[in-house]
C-alpha cells in the first residue's frame, strides 16, 4: 500500500478522507479507495458547515505531527470529504511521524 503523502521541498503534501460528525477527533489508518489512491483516514466530531470540520482536520493533524497549526493548509477539497493538505516542516521527520502513527492504527 502507497503511502497518502507526498515529499516536496517545504514538507509533505497528505491526502486525506474526512468524516465529519464522525464521533471522535482520530487518525484510523491508510485506505485505498476505489481508483487505487490512498488516503489517511480521518474523523471529526465537527460538522461540515462554516468550515468548522475543516478547522478540526487541521487541529488534529497538527496535533498528530507534532507542528503548530499555522504550518498546515488546504490545498484543495476544502467542501469535499477528500483533501490534500500541506504541512510545512522538515519532510522525511513528517513522514516518519506519520507512517508510525499509521502503522500503530493498522497493527
Amino acid at each position: 500500500m502507497a503511502d497518502p503523502w507526498r515529499y516536496s521541498a517545504q514538507g509533505i503534501n497528505v491526502a486525506l478522507r474526512v468524516t465529519p460528525r464522525g464521533g471522535r477527533d482520530d487518525i484510523d489508518g491508510i485506505e485505498t479507495l476505489a481508483d487505487g489512491r490512498s488516503v489517511l483516514k480521518v474523523r471529526v466530531r465537527a460538522i461540515a458547515d462554516g468550515g468548522e470540520a475543516n478547522r478540526a482536520v487541521l487541529g488534529l493533524l497538527a496535533k498528530a505531527v507534532g507542528v503548530p497549526k499555522a504550518r498546515l493548509r488546504i490545498l484543495s477539497g476544502a467542501t469535499s470529504r477528500l483533501k490534500q493538505v500541506a504541512v510545512d516542516g522538515d519532510p522525511g521527520e513528517l513522514g516518519e511521524t506519520l507512517r508510525r502513527l499509521t502503522a500503530a492504527k493498522q497493527g
